[in-house]
């Protein structure tokens, strides 16, 4: 008589592969929430779309598309920066933000 628990197991690997080679680590379970945690708000899903369709870009260029003001882009530039997206380089006033070089196929993924 087969066991039907086994017959199941190998009927779902067969037709499912998983799609993680392993689960996560809890540091990198950690560091990957508080990454959607940043992407996880419309404003700062479009400004990082901005800036990765730009490939760098001044905060003073970011209010208009946006329709918000300087201090509310300077606080989600700040969280999408604290979370390793983007990297700023201060010019005078402004900032001027591109994707972090060693997250643009993160990024890449998470505007797909």
């Amino acid at each position: 008589m087969p066991n039907t628990a086994v017959e199941s197991s190998r009927q779902t690997s067969t037709c499912c592969p998983p799609i993680a080679d392993a689960p996560l680590s809890e540091g990198a379970a950690q560091s990957l929430a508080h990454t959607y945690a940043a992407v996880a708000d419309p404003v700062r899903l479009r400004l990082l779309s901005l800036i990765a369709a730009s490939g760098e870009l001044c905060s003073c260029d970011l209010t208009e598309p946006l329709a918000k003001s300087q201090p509310t882009i300077s606080h989600h530039t700040k969280i999408l920066a604290e979370a390793g997206l983007i990297l700023g380089t201060k010019r005078g006033r402004w900032t001027y933000w591109q994707v972090a070089p060693h997250q643009t196929e993160l990024v890449g993924q998470l505007l797909a």
